[in-house]
């Protein structure tokens, strides 16, 4: 095969006709775990199953496949294959572009695949196109071989740069106090991004305890944090009770939690700091970010990187399909980088059911704007 003929690759969605083709590639790529004529027949039908062919000259050369469920972020690279007389021709990236771009139409926000722990080739490619390893699973296949997972967040062509700047927090406990930095630093001309005002913005807003650990943010605490810093907020909350109390079982740290809580609403009230007694909407999101607000989000942690704790995000566009975010907190332990969290498309039904915190649902926002009195 010469580079005229790799010039000639195309792709396409599979249809039923190209079953035997893909059963000769299968029996030329893989030793074991093959997929049978049958399931290729059901999988190309399945409306949750996307399968892609790439073809030079009119004969398909290597596919890609990816499953999905409906009411999830989450795709699934199932299967991508090459013919070997074919392999190095960059038919597998060009596969791996289609099937990204086909699960970020389905509005999925991650891809996850499984490969043989020996396929080196496999492996590098995935590490080159952004995927990072987030898993190991003894005697996956059928010769009892390890499997490596990967995942990688989708993006589709949306850039990382945005004019709202991206700061990435330090600690585990800071997610909030980074929302109302990057705040500033859209509002406030002057304002330097660093590791003290992080520090010094959550002593100013924390519920001092959470669990065992160091206590995060909280929306009445935020609030006046933002205002003495200088902006305008106001907060939507879907309970006027304490927040966060039964995260904290010692009665001394729960009586610490509920003085600093009164404080915070009574400087709110001082302030005349609007606050909304409801659950806000995906439309209060929307319209708030179309009129040029931020809106720093309680997100439950599990939807973002795994962990049930509550977790604070920036939430500054959209663009029709998305809520776009700045998340501060970079996994960097599997891999993540900036790219995954600054400016980050979340598709408007994934951000309605992250946006939401505990068995009660809780429903907490900062709104922030430029004060101009």
């Amino acid at each position: 095969m010469d580079s005229a003929e790799t010039r000639n690759l195309t792709t396409r969605s599979a249809t039923l006709g190209d079953i035997d083709a893909l059963l000769r590639i299968e029996e030329q790529a893989f030793e074991s775990d093959r997929i049978s004529r049958r399931s290729f027949r059901a999988l190309i039908a399945r409306p949750t199953a996307v399968t892609i062919v790439a073809e030079i000259d009119g004969t398909i050369r290597g596919y890609a496949m990816i499953l999905f469920r409906q009411g999830t972020a989450l795709a699934r690279l199932y299967s991508i294959a090459v013919e070997p007389s074919a392999a190095g021709r960059g038919i597998g990236s060009r596969l791996l572009d289609e099937v990204e771009r086909a699960a970020f139409a389905q509005e999925k926000l991650l891809m996850r695949l499984e490969v043989r722990e020996d396929n080196e080739i496999a492996i590098e490619l995935y590490r080159r196109r952004g995927y990072r390893p987030i898993g190991r699973y003894l005697d996956y296949y059928e010769d009892h071989t390890v499997a490596l997972r990967f995942e990688k967040t989708l993006r589709g062509d949306v850039p990382t740069t945005t004019a709202v700047p991206y700061y990435e927090q330090r600690t585990d406990f800071t997610c909030g106090a980074c929302c109302l930095m990057m705040a500033l630093a859209r509002f406030v001309p002057g304002t330097l991004l660093n590791p003290v005002l992080e520090i010094r913005l959550w002593r100013e807003a924390t519920t001092i305890f959470m669990m065992s650990g160091h206590g995060g943010c909280e929306p009445f605490g935020m609030a006046v944090a933002a205002y003495e810093h200088g902006l305008s907020a106001s907060i939507m909350v879907s309970t006027d009770e304490l927040l966060f109390m039964n995260s904290v079982r010692d009665p001394e740290k729960r009586e610490v939690m509920q003085y600093a809580q009164a404080d915070f609403r009574s400087r709110a009230k001082g302030y005349r700091i609007e606050v909304d007694y409801r659950p806000f909407t995906l439309d209060d999101i929307r319209m708030a970010v179309a009129g040029g607000k931020l809106v720093a989000v309680l997100v439950s942690g599990w939807f973002m990187f795994g962990k049930k704790v509550p977790h604070w995000v920036l939430a500054h566009g959209d663009d029709g399909r998305h809520i776009m975010i700045h998340d501060p907190w970079v996994e960097d332990e599997i891999g993540e980088t900036v790219a995954d969290a600054a400016n980050l498309p979340v598709p408007y039904f994934v951000f309605d059911r992250m946006a939401r915190y505990g068995a009660s649902g809780l429903r907490a926002a900062v709104f922030l704007e430029e004060r101009r009195d």
